[in-house]
């Protein structure tokens, strides 16, 4: 397969990953429970996943990349300020950054593997 394709399959799948997590991110809660910590690993994984996607959709342009993947988790906390049954913690920023080092490095060591293949 060309890599034009490949670029675009990969940008496809990067920014249909970017608006569902973006729904996620913004549904009301089915249930009110108490805050355990554990949410901090939802948005870990969806910026390591969002971060190996974006590697491969924009191979040319990884700070601003990941630049503005940072952004964004910022417009969700501030957006779940803004909906009344979600609420903004920079906790959850930070859980993002944590997410996109990982994924950073994940795309890093499959790049890696491939090479040495």
């Amino acid at each position: 397969m060309p890599i034009v394709f490949k670029t675009a399959y990969g940008r496809w799948a990067f920014w249909l990953c970017l608006a569902v997590v973006l729904v996620i991110a913004l549904a009301p809660p089915r249930v009110q429970v108490p805050p355990t910590g554990w949410d901090k690993v939802n948005h870990l994984f969806a910026f390591a996943v969002l971060t190996v996607l974006g590697r491969r959709a924009y191979p040319d342009y990884p700070a601003p990349m990941m630049l503005g993947l940072l952004a964004y988790g910022a417009l969700i906390e501030l957006l779940q300020h803004l909906t009344g049954y979600r609420t903004a913690e920079l906790l959850d920023l930070l859980a993002d950054g944590a997410g996109l080092v990982i994924g950073w490095q994940a795309a890093w060591l499959a790049r890696r593997l491939r090479r040495l293949r």
